[in-house]
């Protein structure tokens, strides 16, 4: 296991900003930065022992500063949508920004993916570890309560990126965490990934309105094209007449995961066909957005001089429900005051051929 740390650019304020490459035994590696506690790389080999880099990302702390479509961020303090940009809390109503339509998205503005995290390295048994931690003060981006958070990105012997996310704070609040990596396990220059298989470990999902709001229900995925409930490629049904896709221009939804909250256990499972890399996600969490970059804008520019567009990519967002804080009979994401939240999600990268 190693740490390498280097220079990776600097904040229009002149702070530096630097970039962590965790390497195990196996030559896999992941970087990141501590501007917004980002998720920059994740090289691995494919069936022929060629390393690729898997997550869209940036060369440039301007890239990451202007990352509209936040790849790589770590989301906080709620991820996804929250709708009409308002919640109630103890009888308190809190207004939040609307960046979405009517709707507040992954807790806008001052996202915590512009904003500098503390550092800490460390090793142990199971790989090599980043921390980051940032304190977010009462009242920010609109939430109750002092508010101390730590993120911790651990490379394992196995191949397994685990992200930890801790969150405590002196009032009632919301604690709901992701990570918005892309992945194109072809690699993030290979273009579109309607070829690539996905498995989720759900049996219904939370059906959205016109303004991508879930409407309270929770629907069986059966005989819809939201069924990933066995294998299946991306392409297959994404484009089918069906007014949940069209809404979302493809798959931009949660799933509501079979297993029960707080055991963490394998939920999805991705497999791209010509290089014979495929990832498994492992999380605690009740829900996954599964998102195939719909919105991405054509002719973003990435990494290694790569132009992105729309279906570049997916996201995994392990999740508490959109617009949770919201919907009572949902799982909860509000935290209660001096209680500790906390959560794991696990990116496991692996060869295998599936047929």
């Amino acid at each position: 296991m190693a740490i390498k740390v280097e220079r990776f650019g600097q904040m229009p304020d002149g702070r530096q900003v630097d970039l962590y490459t965790l390497t195990n035994g196996n030559g896999i590696s992941a970087s990141f930065t501590n501007l917004g506690g980002s998720w920059v790389s994740m090289m691995v080999p494919d069936k022929n022992d060629e390393l690729a880099d898997v997550v869209l990302g940036y060369d440039t702390v301007e890239g990451y500063l202007a990352n509209t479509p936040h790849l790589g961020e770590i989301i906080g303090r709620n991820a996804n949508r929250i709708g009409n940009a308002e919640f109630t809390l103890n009888g308190v109503r809190y207004e939040l920004y609307a960046n979405n339509g009517p709707n507040n998205l992954h807790s806008a503005p001052d996202f915590y993916g512009t904003r500098i995290w503390e550092v800490e390295l460390d090793e142990s048994i199971i790989g090599s570890r980043i921390s980051f931690s940032l304190s977010s003060p009462d009242g920010d981006q609109g939430y109750p309560g002092n508010a101390e958070i730590t993120v911790s990105y651990t490379l394992a012997a196995d191949d397994a990126v685990a992200i930890e996310y801790r969150m405590i704070s002196d009032k009632d609040t919301v604690a709901n965490f992701t990570n918005h990596s892309y992945f194109n396990l072809a690699g993030h220059k290979s273009g579109p990934v309607l070829n690539h298989q996905v498995w989720l470990d759900a049996d219904a999902y939370t059906p959205v309105n016109d303004v991508q709001i879930p409407d309270g229900t929770i629907l069986p995925v059966a005989g819809t094209p939201m069924d990933f409930t066995r294998m299946k490629v991306i392409g297959r049904d994404i484009d089918q007449d069906y007014s949940q896709l069209q809404m979302a221009r493809g798959y931009d939804h949660n799933w509501v995961l079979n297993h029960k909250t707080g055991l963490l256990s394998l939920c999805a499972k991705a497999y791209e066909p010509g290089s014979g890399r495929s990832m498994e996600v492992y999380t605690d969490l009740p829900g996954i957005q599964f998102y195939t970059a719909n919105f991405l804008t054509e002719g973003t520019r990435g990494k290694e001089g790569a132009i992105y567009g729309p279906r570049h990519g997916y996201c995994f967002e392990t999740q508490y429900f959109p617009d949770g804080v919201n919907h009572p009979e949902f799982p909860t994401p509000f935290l209660p005051a001096g209680e500790e939240y906390r959560a794991t999600t696990i990116y496991r990268f692996l060869r295998e051929s599936i047929s």
